[in-house]
C-alpha cells in the first residue's frame, strides 16, 4: 500500500461539480492499493499516517502528528500510485489490486481512521474526481507498507 501525504491548509474533492469531501488544516492522503495488500497492511498504514510527524512544533521542527494538532484527513483513492513506472514511458498497472477488492480495503481504511477519532472526509472510490488543495510548506511524503 502506498500513501502520498500532503500537508494542507485546506483541501476538497469534487465529483460532477459537487463537493463530496472537504477539510481545513490537516492531511490530504492519496491511497494506492496493490495486489499484495490486505487488512493488516491497511491497518498498519492507518497507524503510520496518524502518528507520522509532519506538523511543526513551537520550535518549527516537524515533531507533531495529525492527532497532536487535532487535524483533519481527506482520503482519496488513487490507483495510479500502484503503477509500475520502472520501464518505458507508459505506466503499467499489473501491480494494482482489482477495483472490487481494492474498494473493500479502501473502505476499511476510512472506517479505521474514523474509529480512531480523526475527522475524516473522503472522495468516492473509482470516481473521476477533481482535487483542490492549498499545500502547506509544501510538505509531501510517500509512505509505503
Amino acid at each position: 500500500m502506498k500513501a502520498l501525504l500532503q500537508r494542507v491548509c485546506s483541501s476538497k474533492v469534487e465529483v460532477e461539480g459537487k463537493v463530496v469531501g472537504q477539510i481545513s488544516k490537516g492531511l490530504l492522503v492519496f491511497i494506492g492499493i496493490e495486489k499484495q495488500d490486505d487488512m493488516m497492511s491497511s491497518d498498519k498504514m492507518v497507524k503510520k499516517i496518524l502518528s507520522y510527524r509532519v506538523f511543526p512544533d513551537s520550535d518549527e521542527k516537524m515533531n507533531l502528528s495529525i492527532r497532536d494538532i487535532n487535524g483533519e484527513l481527506l482520503i482519496v483513492s488513487q490507483f495510479t500510485l500502484a503503477a509500475d513506472t520502472k520501464n518505458g514511458t507508459r505506466a503499467g498497472f499489473s501491480t494494482a489490486m482489482l477495483p472490487t477488492e481494492a474498494e473493500k480495503l479502501y473502505n476499511n481504511f476510512l472506517e479505521k481512521t474514523q474509529s480512531m477519532g480523526t475527522i475524516t472526509e473522503s472522495g468516492i472510490f473509482g470516481a473521476d474526481m477533481q482535487v483542490s488543495l492549498i499545500n502547506d510548506g509544501p510538505v509531501t511524503f510517500l509512505l509505503e507498507t
